[in-house]
């Protein structure tokens, strides 16, 4: 079992900044890899970005060049910065672990993020 814990959501105007974090903890050394993910009211949910063991990043299209995923291993924490926010980022944010071997995929609570024009 792995428990995912995400802070750092709030309401930003648009071009500002925030940064989420996620702190991993449990069967830590299973993961693979870590994902954000985030959905907007009437959407489903889509990646963000992942981050591998060895650091490889991931991100979708619309956030390449604004959004930054990085890892903090003696922490087992991951965050999520992001920078020139824009209203269509506005989304309840999750992070996630995954476990290939066992098919195993981990949720965190989700986060708000609002951002306003």
């Amino acid at each position: 079992q792995v428990q995912l814990v995400e802070s750092g959501g709030g309401l930003v105007q648009a071009g500002g900044s925030l940064r989420l974090s996620c702190a991993a903890s449990g069967n830590t050394f299973d993961i693979n890899f870590m994902g954000w993910y985030r959905q907007a009211p009437g959407k489903q949910r889509e990646v963000v970005g992942t981050i591998s063991e060895s650091g490889r990043t991931y991100y979708v299209d619309s956030v390449k060049g604004r959004f930054t995923i990085s890892r903090d291993n003696a922490k087992n924490t991951v965050y999520l910065q992001m920078n020139s926010l824009k209203p269509g980022d506005t989304a309840v944010y999750y992070c996630s672990a995954h476990i290939i071997l066992k098919g195993e995929v981990y949720w965190g609570q989700g986060t708000q993020v609002t951002v306003s024009s």
